[in-house]
């Protein structure tokens, strides 16, 4: 097997196993194959092997990490799609990046909530009055 024949297994493989295939996978599978072994090694250990922490709770904690340190909202948004497929309500997750705030801030927050947002798609509510008027007493 060619050298780009058995990275492309590799990224197959992990897209399997992970739900998910994030932009420095794919290249670090054409350009340093062994790192990304050695790195992935170390994720499927702690986070897709089966040990005493099922995958839907990991999930969750991998979303709160990632919107803690403010990881690019694509990496997020992987996170959170995986949840979904396992099962995992968009309240559900939603109420684990919350627990970001009261640590992390808004700023934080926002991030993680914005993923979560654009995943599930979901919108809010207009005022009904002119903002012009809003703090202003009747």
């Amino acid at each position: 097997m060619s050298e780009n024949a058995a990275a492309q297994t590799y990224v197959d493989d992990m897209a399997r196993a992970r739900g998910y295939v994030l932009d420095y996978h794919k290249v670090m599978a054409k350009y340093d194959l062994p790192v990304l072994q050695a790195a992935n090694g170390l994720v499927t250990a702690a986070y897709l092997e089966s040990r005493l922490l099922d995958r839907t709770v990991k999930e969750l904690i991998f979303i709160v990490s990632l919107t803690v340190l403010r990881a690019p909202r694509g990496q997020i948004e992987s996170h959170i799609r995986v949840a979904l497929d396992l099962g995992l309500t968009p309240q559900q997750i939603l109420e684990a990046i919350e627990i970001a705030l009261p640590e992390a801030g808004v700023v934080a927050f926002q991030g993680g909530f914005d993923a979560w947002k654009s995943v599930v798609n979901a919108t809010g509510l207009e005022p009904t009055v002119s903002v012009h008027d809003a703090g202003k007493s009747a």
